[in-house]
């Protein structure tokens, strides 16, 4: 059986976490949808667009992983792989109780989608995108936070 896995967020940006639960998703499953949402109760610093472009070039080395932009619900982009299992990514107790209410409302909205959780690598717990983005925006150095690459995006973005 061909499993996939969808992997949601806004990934503004993405950070070094995300890479570590992707990688590790992408030993679990055949396939892993990294699915950048576009969010319209966030001010995101990089349009979905390039944020998914980001994502691709980050993860260009994994070959069982694809990044697409999405809007909606994101049940209903699991369903569209054939019925993922979406994972989400936990750094604390604190991401718990609402990681939980998604789950739970999840299965409400889509009974034969599983969540599964990947908890972080002890190393990339106090990692977030909203701290990145405000240590960058106030002058800070983000470049162990991120790869190169976003590293070097975030940078160009902020020069402007």
């Amino acid at each position: 059986m061909n499993r996939t896995a969808v992997y949601p967020g806004t990934f503004d940006p993405i950070t070094r976490g995300h890479e570590d639960l992707v990688q590790r998703a992408a030993g679990i499953f055949d396939s892993v949808v990294v699915a950048v949402a576009a969010n319209p109760n966030k001010a995101p610093l990089f349009s979905v667009e390039e944020r998914v472009e980001l994502a691709r070039g980050v993860f260009a080395d994994l070959k069982n992983v694809t990044v697409t932009g999405y809007k909606g619900l994101t049940v209903d982009l699991a369903r569209a792989n054939d019925n993922a299992v979406i994972v989400r990514g936990l750094r604390a107790v604190s991401d718990f109780e609402f990681e939980f209410q998604l789950a739970n409302m999840g299965r409400h909205l889509a009974p034969g989608i599983e969540t599964m959780f990947l908890t972080s690598k002890e190393q990339f717990t106090f990692i977030s995108s909203t701290l990145v983005r405000e240590i960058a925006t106030l002058g800070g150095e983000v470049h162990e936070f991120v790869h190169p690459l976003v590293n070097a995006a975030v940078r160009r973005k902020l020069a402007r």
